[in-house]
Parts: C-alpha cells; sequence; structure tokens
C-alpha cells in the first residue's frame, strides 16, 4: 500500500486525507439517520390519539423525549396550538427549515469532495505524464518501451485512487441526499395533518409544566 502511495506521487496524500473524511462522514450521518429513525406513521398517530384523550402532557413529553425532527415538530405544533393559524404555520415552517439543515449537515462535505477527488487524481496523471516525457526528451527519445510503460501506469494509479474515493462518497451523498428529501416531505405532510387536527378546534387543556420543557414558540 505504502509503495503505491510512493509511486502515485505527492498528489496520492491529499486523496487518502479525502477518502479518510469521507467515511468519517459517511459513519457519522449513518449513526444519526439510524438514531432518529422512527415508524413516522405509528408515532404521529399515537400523538394525535393522546391529543384527542386530552392527554397533552403525555403527549409532549413524549415529541420532547424522540429524538427525530418529526417529534420535535409535533412538539413545537402542541406548544404553540393557542397561537393563531398564520403564526403557527410560521413557527413549523421555521423548526422544519433547522431540522432539515441539521440533517444537511456534513453533506456539502460528501460533495466537495466526490468532486475534488476524480480532479486531484486527472492532475496528477497529467503531472506523472509530463515527467514521463520530460524524461523521454532527455534521453533523446531513446528510452526502451516497458521504461516508458513504467511511467504511464504510475502515473495513471492517481487517476485511479481519485475514482475509487469519488465514485462511492458520491453514492453515498445521494442516498443521504434522498433520505432527507424523503423526511422532509414527511415533516411537511405531519405539519399539514397537525395544524389541519388543531383547526378543528379540538380542545385542548393547558399544559402543565411538570418537567423540563423545550419551548419551541416565537
Amino acid at each position: 500500500m505504502f509503495d503505491i502511495m510512493v509511486k502515485g506521487g505527492v498528489l496520492m496524500w491529499p486523496i487518502l486525507l479525502c477518502s479518510i473524511i469521507s467515511v468519517a462522514i459517511i459513519l457519522e450521518r449513518l449513526y444519526h439517520f439510524h438514531r432518529i429513525r422512527i415508524n413516522i406513521p405509528g408515532f404521529f398517530s399515537l400523538i394525535r390519539n393522546l391529543l384527542q384523550k386530552k392527554k397533552v402532557k403525555e403527549a409532549l413529553d413524549l415529541c420532547q423525549d424522540t429524538p427525530a425532527p418529526i417529534a420535535r415538530i409535533l412538539a413545537c405544533g402542541i406548544q404553540n396550538h393557542k397561537e393563531d393559524t398564520t403564526v403557527q404555520e410560521k413557527v413549523l415552517s421555521r423548526i422544519g427549515s433547522w431540522e432539515v439543515r441539521g440533517l444537511e449537515k456534513h453533506l456539502r462535505g460528501l460533495a466537495i469532495i466526490g468532486n475534488i477527488t476524480p480532479l486531484i487524481g486527472l492532475l496528477g496523471t497529467v503531472v506523472g505524464m509530463i515527467k514521463a516525457f520530460a524524461k523521454i526528451q532527455e534521453l533523446g527519445g531513446r528510452v526502451d518501451a516497458s521504461v516508458l510503460a513504467g511511467g504511464i501506469w504510475e502515473a495513471l494509479l492517481t487517476t485511479a485512487a481519485g475514482l475509487t474515493v469519488a465514485i462511492p462518497t458520491l453514492v453515498a451523498y445521494h442516498y443521504f441526499e434522498s433520505k432527507i428529501d424523503n423526511m422532509s416531505c414527511w415533516m411537511k405532510e405531519v405539519a399539514s395533518e397537525l395544524l389541519e387536527f388543531l383547526g378543528r378546534k379540538v380542545a385542548i387543556p393547558e399544559i402543565e409544566h411538570g418537567k423540563e420543557d423545550k419551548n419551541y414558540g416565537i
């Protein structure tokens, strides 16, 4: 492995660094999405049933104890249920945007790595080819074909390394992007259904502040 890094030239090291950062981001995002994974339809149905039974404190506690964006949006809606519908929409939109930004954390780094590593690899190959042909000119064209082939494959190592890093990185980036799009759609749907539910003038009693509440109000 070390011999390949040396033969590939100095630009192999930035590619290696990019691969380490990429793996770290992918593992962190996988853990994050696993941690916030819940059965969204089932969870929302449970919260709605609790509200219908006037168990607002239990519903809010359940939302605050669940580490998921959907739960935080529902907690926000419950805490602002006495506000005007327009105000509720603004508050839910704000918390929704904040949650999406949290889901997108570090993904820009994956996109950058996926785009620049092939370019770094190509640059390394170009530099290697320049050196190889400069050596041919220095020898006046009297060079063995096997020597020339060896120089070329060593120059191509950086391109191969760049693509090896870029391809899985871009696959992971688009995978996370699709999960965020899906979760964003769920957040909009849940927020809309919650506003519709609260808009039916369902009598919801005041919330008892028996435990620490996370205030999502304005």
